[in-house]
């Protein structure tokens, strides 16, 4: 059986006010709370086992001890089978040994993807976000403000309470960093909120490119998103004029599917020396 460890040579805790000791003592008062002997873990952990056919989920008892008295980390199944068994909440232990599902879309962002996808991270309603609580009363929200100025204080609020942004209907994704789609209106690496309940692909009625609806689709490549027009079964992937990209055609809906529509952005605004750089590598137009 095997059992993850941490990295060789590394002294600093996982967390700010995290140690392993404590993780492990934490499993043994949860443990004893429940008049539990080590033994008794042992034979439900090996009851876990049998079900999933997986020794993996096996607890024995010398490692019990290990886990809670010499800061053994159990891996991921035996870790699993120690919630099961003492009735814990699985996220807040691994919370117990620095790891915050919490911080998972923030992390995201430490490696850069160069090609456009969807994003797989579901709300989580249980965590916090840091939100301004409190801004200068005297804010003029007619007139363009460095809001960072105005706010007064910060603190964090827990999630469930923006349920009235209804974002189970929401999904976000990631321009890829050389998606140039788009370009200008949406930068690469610019995140992008979608509205999974407008689907329909409309081709008219808008008076100016900021009003004509952006989608996000899927197709058998990755993603993409852009304007689209659709006629019989075929879809017209448009770019912006300034992006110096081509249309795609594509058939629909056996090779492309609309996941939603773009209805929020995040993004930066300082991408013109990128962009001319990249324009003076690209090859002359024929």
């Amino acid at each position: 059986m095997y059992d993850l460890k941490s990295p060789p040579g590394r002294s600093e805790p996982l967390g700010k006010h995290h140690s392993m000791e404590d993780a492990g003592q934490k499993l043994r008062r949860a443990r004893e709370r429940l008049n539990l002997r080590v033994r008794d873990v042992e034979t439900a952990s090996l009851k876990i086992a049998e079900k999933y056919h997986n020794d993996e989920f096996a607890v024995l008892i010398n490692r019990v001890s290990e886990i809670e008295n010499r800061s053994l980390v159990p891996g991921l199944y035996k870790l699993y089978s120690l919630c099961a068994i003492y009735r814990l909440d699985f996220q807040e232990v691994l919370e117990w040994y620095g790891i915050s599902l919490a911080s998972l879309p923030a992390d995201s962002m430490l490696a850069e993807v160069t090609r456009t996808h969807a994003i797989g991270f579901p709300p989580n309603v249980h965590g916090d976000v840091l939100l301004p609580l409190s801004l200068d009363p005297g804010i003029d929200l007619r007139r363009t403000t460095y809001l960072s100025r105005m706010i007064q204080r910060w603190g964090k609020l827990p999630l469930m309470l923006l349920d009235a942004l209804d974002l189970k209907e929401h999904r976000y994704a990631f321009i890829g960093t050389d998606d140039w789609f788009m370009y200008p209106l949406l930068q690469p690496g610019s995140l992008i909120l979608i509205d999974e309940t407008r689907r329909k692909v409309i081709n008219s009625g808008w008076v100016n490119e900021f009003e004509r609806p952006i989608y996000f689709l899927e197709h058998r490549q990755g993603y993409a998103c852009g304007w689209c027009n659709l006629a019989d079964n075929r879809l017209v992937l448009q770019p912006h004029p300034a992006s110096n990209c081509e249309p795609e055609v594509y058939d629909f809906p056996t090779q492309i599917d609309v996941i939603g529509q773009v209805i929020g952005i995040a993004m930066r605004l300082d991408q013109g020396r990128r962009r001319r750089a990249r324009s003076s590598v690209m090859p002359e137009s024929r």
